[in-house]
């Protein structure tokens, strides 16, 4: 999930500057929704799939648990001849794995770009471009890559996501703009290494609940159990808090709604940023000036004793664990005053602007 929300800015800036250009994407088929709302089958619709033309499925958890059976062999066919069948001219690889640039190869494109020095380097050898990223960020070094394409000069945009009409009415019943503003909390990771322990995201629900806002707590796949023990955490107010165990189009709905976001270095924490809303990032092991969040108003919480590791240690990091509830408390106080702050100076502007309307009517009367 978050590779592809990096890759997004990039993707979106190429589209921008080359709107005639067919623009297709291969995705594991669960990350659909952060691409299209519709069929994805290749009729681009400014809401529904606003980036891409068309999208091509694979599904390499699945084959690596049976390489040689015949659904795998079948299914990788089936992908290779429709990459062929594109006829692209060019074949970009964000994501720097061996298993990408593999699949990216079944294009037979002429040219297959990547970074130098990807993350694994065997991928470098199906590259025929390596670009030398200079920037910090993976977004910046997405970008690079992007614009090796045709040299132009391009820089990190706010992506487009695809917006689902059924999504969206339920999020409009569910968070009513009139309503209580929500707080979306985002307990899980990768690995226990960037888990912050759920003990202190609950006295962080605890004291957001006390000063009149709403809970969101997404729960993926076998994050049950840390979402309840959020709600077990809060005491008597756990009936402001609500469990979000949807699907990606709901929690896209759901984020573009929410007030703040607060997560460690997960998927649901760069969307928020994609979308543009305000976030608190933990950070332990992972480094932020590559992985932090981008484009959107933040406050980044690591310790200087962190050191980046991307060892699947089961365990919180020891630098990750000096973070209290009160740290994340102050930075989210700081956001969501600046927000309460700005939302009551553009109703003080429309006020006005009404009040000269109002004005102005009375005299030409």
């Amino acid at each position: 999930m978050g590779d592809i929300l990096h890759a997004l800015p990039a993707v979106t800036a190429l589209r921008q500057a080359h709107p005639r250009w067919v623009i297709d994407w291969v995705v594991e088929r669960r990350w659909r929704e952060l691409l299209s709302a519709g069929s994805g089958s290749g009729a681009r619709d400014p809401l529904a799939q606003p980036l891409v033309d068309h999208i091509h499925y694979t599904a390499t958890k699945e084959w690596r648990k049976a390489p040689f059976s015949l659904r795998t062999l079948r299914e990788i066919q089936s992908l290779r001849r429709g990459l062929k069948a594109g006829r692209y001219d060019v074949v970009i690889d964000f994501q720097g794995a061996l298993r990408s640039a593999v699949v990216g190869s079944f294009a037979c494109a002429r040219r297959h770009i990547g970074e130098e020095r990807p993350r694994e380097l065997a991928a470098a050898w199906f590259f025929t471009d390596h670009v030398a990223t200079k920037g910090a960020h993976v977004i910046e070094q997405d970008v690079e890559i992007a614009c090796a394409i045709a040299g132009d000069l391009l820089s990190p945009v706010q992506p487009l996501l695809p917006t689902d009409p059924g999504a969206e009415a339920w999020a409009d019943d569910f968070l009513p703009l009139d309503g209580t503003p929500a707080v979306l909390i985002n307990p899980g990771a990768g690995w226990g290494a960037k888990r912050w322990p759920v003990e202190r995201y609950a006295e962080v629900a605890r004291s957001l609940i006390d000063d009149g806002f709403r809970i969101l707590v997404n729960a993926g796949p076998g994050e049950e159990p840390l979402a309840e023990a959020i709600r077990q955490g809060v005491g008597e107010a756990s009936a402001a808090v609500t469990t979000l165990n949807c699907n990606l189009a709901h929690l896209i709905a759901a984020v573009r709604r929410a007030a703040l976001v607060i997560a460690g270095d997960t998927g649901p924490l760069h969307l928020a940023c994609a979308l543009g809303r305000p976030v608190v990032g933990i950070y332990g092991p992972t480094d932020p000036s590559r992985n932090g969040p981008f484009g959107a108003t933040s406050r980044v919480l690591r310790s200087p004793e962190s050191r980046r590791d991307h060892t699947r240690y089961s365990a919180p990091e020891a630098g990750l664990l000096t973070i209290q509830a009160a740290d994340v408390l102050r930075a989210a106080g700081e956001l969501l005053y600046a927000r309460s702050a700005n939302l009551s100076a553009e109703e003080s502007a429309r006020q006005n602007a009404n009040q000269s309307a109002a004005r102005g009517s009375e005299i030409r009367k």
